[in-house]
């Protein structure tokens, strides 16, 4: 059970890494978190590490656990059934930072419409 809670939690973390941006429309105070946030999924994938909920995970599991990282086990298999490479690692913290980006991008834009500067 605290295996899932963790799995839980690192789907939690992706999806804010990867559309937090929207998050930060409504609520500003989350921007600081949520470029944390940005920047270490985009670090990961650049520098093909694991994320650290990956091991504790596998340790919750005990014999149940998987050998891959977390992305390549539960979210690749479903988009690219032919496994993680080091390209497509590089491609999704590619895609990670150019959506914030341009979310961020737009809202900057935005503001600056609306204050007439």
């Amino acid at each position: 059970m605290l295996a899932d809670l963790v799995v839980a939690a690192h789907l939690a973390f992706i999806v804010f890494a990867v559309t937090g941006g929207l998050l930060v429309l409504k609520w500003p105070r989350l921007i600081g978190l949520h470029l944390a946030a940005v920047g270490w999924a985009a670090l990961v994938e650049f520098c093909g590490w694991i994320c650290p909920l990956t091991p504790l995970e596998n340790r919750l599991r005990g014999n149940g656990g998987y050998e891959s990282d977390f992305i390549s086990h539960y979210l690749l298999p479903l988009m690219y059934p032919e496994g993680l490479t080091r390209n497509i690692q590089i491609a999704l913290g590619i895609f990670v930072l150019v959506l914030n980006a341009a979310v961020y991008g737009w809202m900057f834009f935005r503001r600056k419409k609306t204050t007439g500067r």
